[in-house]
């Protein structure tokens, strides 16, 4: 049995841990649950009450919220590099993206949820803000923080690959698709996008 066991549902959160584990290197299972069921089965709902992904199983240690995973697996791999040694920028974007920008996608995804159809176009104009702030930090950058790939750029991947739904898609921004192209060609990634199922825009491959 694997050391690891994520649980995971293809395009969705699970998106940035699953390429973080692939990137490590470490032996791990994926398994992929669908909504209905992650929402009805006791399994599932012991390890995570909300019946939501992902949650990664290592160990005696079980871990929801994608950001947190990242954190965990940063510092139980250090040599994998997914925090920079100076993490104060690295904390401060992580956040903004799961506190922020993920929030406000889901906003324009299940505008229902919020209890107001009126929140879906708000939330669309909101993320589209979002998205500018990156690309203005990007400029000039290869990796969101520091000189090296982290968890944060795995993070912004899977934002933007979410972010296609935007009109324009968040990457047309010309820093931001450079970002995604440079953070799809990692090995983890790939095998990411591959073990999800996942269709690669034809502009990046």
């Amino acid at each position: 049995m694997a050391s690891m066991l994520l649980y995971g549902r293809s395009g969705s959160a699970s998106m940035a841990p699953h390429a973080a584990l692939a990137e490590i290197g470490v032996d791990y299972d994926l398994v992929l649950i669908e909504r209905d069921e992650a929402q009805t089965d006791p399994g599932y709902l012991a390890l995570n009450p909300l019946g939501v992904v992902p949650t990664l199983v290592d160990g005696d240690v079980v871990l929801t919220e994608s950001a947190a995973i990242l954190l965990h697996l940063a510092d139980r791999y250090p040599e994998a590099r997914l925090a920079p040694e100076n993490r104060a920028q690295f904390y401060r974007w992580l956040v903004f993206m799961t506190n922020t920008l993920q929030t406000t996608l889901l906003r324009m995804f299940y505008p229902e949820r919020y209890g107001d159809e009126s929140v879906g176009p708000r939330a669309t104009a909101e993320a589209g803000r979002h998205f500018d702030l990156i690309e203005s930090h990007l400029a000039g950058r290869e990796w969101l923080v520091g000189e090296h790939r982290t968890g944060a750029d795995l993070f912004l991947l899977m934002l933007t690959d979410w972010g296609s739904e935007l009109d324009p898609p968040a990457w047309d921004r010309p820093a931001i698709r450079a970002h995604f192209r440079r953070t799809l060609a990692l090995p983890g990634v790939q095998r990411m996008f591959e073990e999800e199922g996942l269709e690669q825009p034809e502009w990046a491959v």
